[in-house]
């Protein structure tokens, strides 16, 4: 799957992300349950606000970390994210 860089993510509808403090980890809420997400894909879901563009959300991520080159890893990550319905991309 090709994703254009331009295009704004954002968590799907009737999911949430939140901080879950008894598993010290962050977490993905849906009506069914919840997935419990790595350091890296949290870092990436906390910016995925529905009003950011993929390039904009790949710059945060590198400058928060002081890295470059994290661009193919984002993608691929929101990827998966997208065949498991957890975001919805929108063209601007």
């Amino acid at each position: 799957m090709n994703i254009d860089t331009n295009t704004v993510v954002s968590i799907s509808p009737g999911l949430r992300l939140q901080f879950e403090k008894a598993q010290d980890t962050w977490v993905l809420l849906y009506p069914e349950g919840m997935v419990k997400l790595n350091q890296s894909a949290s870092e990436i879901m906390q910016r995925c606000d529905g009003e950011r563009k993929l390039s904009d959300v790949v710059k945060l991520l590198e400058k928060d970390f002081e890295q470059t080159g994290l661009e193919p890893d984002v993608l691929s990550f929101v990827e998966h994210a997208l065949e498991q319905k957890w975001v919805e991309l929108r063209n601007e």
